[in-house]
């Protein structure tokens, strides 16, 4: 059951699978938010999510679910290349968003959303949910109080050629429909750009929450029989190397996580397919009584979780603890300084880019 106490009234835009699988459950379960509209162009979808999660409006028009007066936040659950003019249509119209990664698709789009954000001062947070792992937060706490200087990280995020097995098993079959809105082009028609907006958003976006801001990066990839791989140096802001490996797909399990080695202890994290809700096994060495603390991290959903995190920033003030745009921003320049030293082969600074991933 639900907490009692102010909610967040929520619209989901897109009934798609990312939303059926994550952003309604999510809404139904928050203690701080409720699922009051939906949204799709496809009318046959949007019924059939309205009439299993039941929320107080169904729209088949994005303008019209905007215009609800009762409407205070949106959850864009749509394809990567519509995010940031919805999120701009969303901010414009007063409303708060929560909006799935990758923030956008190249550097300048995201750049005037974050002077849309800047000019309406409402807030906009992006789904890199991985943030609201349980294990990551006990990691991320250590590494801030405790850890002093930092080394090393050594990341990784290495896809699965069996992820769909695995996935198709615990996943409810998704419902889709012939009228959804999709985007012009494949976006796959570009593996390389789409394993890295997909995949590479998250292993950024990580690698920044507990090391800083990205000065430098020099990668390197090699496509062989079908699987991509890239190495990517980094150099953090405070000093810190870094070493980052992106492979789409490893022959093995899931092979997701990271290492980071400090002055007054160390961090060994091993993250789970996300579908799983597992959190991170995560082991933090303290260097004082050389011992090692596992945190459970009982509650996985870190879909949920980052809702409601979501929701305490917006309802309560609370500091954001998920990625907002200056976040986003730099993840995406992160993303395009990588597949630009690729193309090159030379390091290249992060701050300066400009351009698509």
């Amino acid at each position: 059951m639900k907490e009692l106490g102010r909610q967040l009234r929520v619209g989901v835009l897109g009934c798609g699978p990312i939303a059926q699988f994550a952003h309604f459950e999510s809404s139904v379960k928050a203690r701080n938010a409720c699922l009051h509209a939906i949204c799709d162009a496809a009318p046959d979808l949007a019924a059939r999510m309205g009439a299993t999660y039941q929320p107080e409006k169904i729209y088949l028009d994005y303008d019209e679910m905007l215009a609800d007066p009762a409407l205070e936040a949106v959850i864009i659950a749509i394809s990567d290349a519509f995010h940031v003019p919805m999120a701009i249509k969303a901010l414009e119209a007063g409303k708060h968003v929560l909006c799935e990664k990758p923030i956008g698709v190249n550097v300048e789009e995201v750049e005037l959303l974050a002077e849309t954000v800047s000019r309406t001062g409402k807030v906009l947070q992006i789904g890199n949910m991985k943030r609201f792992d349980p294990g990551i937060e006990a990691a991320k706490q250590f590494i801030d109080e405790e850890m002093g200087a930092r080394l090393a990280l050594k990341a990784w995020y290495c896809d699965s050629t069996h992820r769909y097995t695995m996935t198709d098993a615990v996943q409810p079959l998704p419902i889709l429909s012939k009228s959804a809105l999709k985007p012009a082009g494949n976006p796959k028609a570009d593996l390389k750009r789409y394993y890295m907006l997909a995949h590479g958003s998250h292993l950024v976006d990580l690698a920044r929450h507990l090391c800083g801001e990205i000065k430098w990066v020099k990668a390197r990839l090699l496509e062989r029989f079908g699987a991509y791989c890239w190495f990517v140096e980094t150099g953090f802001a405070d000093g810190t190397l870094g070493h980052l490996d992106l492979t789409v797909a490893v022959r093995m399990d899931w092979h997701e996580g990271f290492h980071l080695y400090g002055e007054h202890g160390s961090v060994l994290a091993k993250t789970y397919n996300p579908w799983y809700y597992r959190s991170s096994e995560v082991e933090i060495f303290r260097e004082s009584t050389a011992t090692y603390e596992r945190p459970l991290g009982a509650d996985g959903h870190f879909y949920r979780r980052q809702l409601e995190g979501f929701a305490d920033v917006v309802l309560d003030g609370a500091p954001m603890r998920g990625a907002d745009i200056e976040d986003g921003l730099a993840c995406v320049k992160a993303m395009a300084a990588i597949a630009h030293s690729v193309d090159t082969g030379r390091s290249v600074d992060v701050a300066s880019m400009k351009g698509a991933v």
